[in-house]
C-alpha cells in the first residue's frame, strides 16, 4: 500500500516538473524580453539572465536618450489606443446588432445574409487589401485614423459569435419585452447585452488584440511619423534604430501591457465565455 502511494507520488511530482518546465519554455521568450528591456546596455543580448538592471532604455524611449532627439514613442502609444479602441468599440456595435437581426428577427434574405457571413469567414482577407487601400485613396483618407478604423469596423468572426450566441436565448424573454411596448434596441441592450457579458468578455479581448498586434494594413495606409502606431513604429526600429536594441525591448514590452491589463480585469469573464464557445 506505502509503496503503491509512493509511486503515485512521484508520478504526480514528475508531472509537476514537466509542466513546469514546457510552461518555462512557452513564457521565457516574453521574461528574456522583459529582463532585457530592463538590462544595463553592456548586458542585453550577452546572457540569459542580466545581472545588472537599469531604467536607460525606457528613458531613452521616452525622453530621446543620448542624442536628445525625441522619438515618436508616445505618440504612436496613443495612436494605437486610439485606433485599437475606436475598431474594437465599433465592431462590438455592429456585431451585437447583425447579430440580433440575424438571431432573432425574421426578413426576407436573413438566410442569404447568414450564409455570407459564413462564406466571407473563410475568405482570404489579403485579396482584398488592395481593393481596400485603392477605396481609402480615391475617398481621400489616406494617412488619416479613419483610414485604420474604418475598413477595420466590421468583424464577420463577431457576427457569428454572438448570432449563435443569441440563438440560445430563449424567445419568450423577447416576446414578453415586446409585450410591454419594449422596442427592439431596448430589448438589444436591456435584455440580450446584460445576458451575454461572458461572450462579450471573449470577443471584446479577441478583436481588441487583433487589431492592437495589426501592421500590414496601419503600414500601407499612413506615411507621416505623426499617425504611425506603435507596430509600425517597431517594425521600422529596425532600420534606424537597430543599434538600440534596449529601447526594443522596452517598446515590446510597453505593446504587451494593455493587453496584458485587459486579460486581468475581463480574466474571469473571458473563462466563461470560453466554456460556452467550447460547447
Amino acid at each position: 500500500m506505502v509503496g503503491s502511494k509512493e509511486k503515485s507520488k512521484l508520478r504526480l511530482t514528475l508531472r509537476y516538473i514537466i509542466a513546469s518546465a514546457l510552461l518555462l519554455v512557452m513564457v521565457y521568450p516574453y521574461l528574456y524580453m522583459v529582463l532585457n528591456s530592463f538590462a544595463d546596455w553592456t548586458q542585453i543580448d550577452k546572457q540569459l539572465v542580466p545581472s545588472k538592471f537599469t531604467l536607460k532604455s525606457y528613458e531613452w524611449l521616452f525622453t530621446g536618450g543620448e542624442v536628445g532627439i525625441a522619438r515618436p514613442w508616445v505618440n504612436a502609444f496613443f495612436n494605437s489606443i486610439i485606433v485599437s479602441v475606436a475598431s474594437t468599440a465599433l465592431m462590438m456595435v455592429f456585431g451585437v446588432m447583425v447579430a440580433y437581426a440575424l438571431s432573432k428577427l425574421n426578413f426576407k434574405g436573413r438566410d442569404t445574409v447568414n450564409n455570407f457571413v459564413l462564406f466571407h469567414m473563410f475568405f482570404p482577407a489579403i485579396i482584398l487589401l488592395i481593393p481596400q487601400f485603392l477605396v481609402i485613396q480615391k475617398v481621400g483618407l489616406y494617412d488619416t485614423y479613419w483610414a485604420m478604423i474604418i475598413p477595420k469596423a466590421v468583424s464577420l468572426w463577431a457576427i457569428f459569435m454572438y448570432t449563435n450566441f443569441f440563438k440560445a436565448i430563449p424567445t419568450v424573454f423577447i416576446e414578453a419585452a415586446k409585450l410591454d411596448g419594449a422596442s427592439d434596441f431596448k430589448i438589444l441592450y436591456r435584455i440580450m447585452m446584460p445576458m451575454s457579458k461572458s461572450i462579450t468578455a471573449v470577443i471584446f479581448l479577441f478583436l481588441l488584440m487583433e487589431r492592437w498586434t495589426e501592421l500590414l494594413w496601419d503600414m500601407l495606409v499612413v506615411r507621416s511619423d505623426n499617425m504611425l502606431t506603435l507596430n509600425v513604429l517597431l517594425s521600422q526600429m529596425f532600420g534606424p534604430y537597430g543599434s538600440y536594441p534596449g529601447p526594443l525591448y522596452a517598446a515590446s514590452v510597453i505593446l504587451t501591457v494593455p493587453i496584458i491589463i485587459m486579460f486581468a480585469i475581463f480574466g474571469k469573464k473571458f473563462k466563461e465565455g470560453m466554456q460556452f464557445s467550447l460547447k
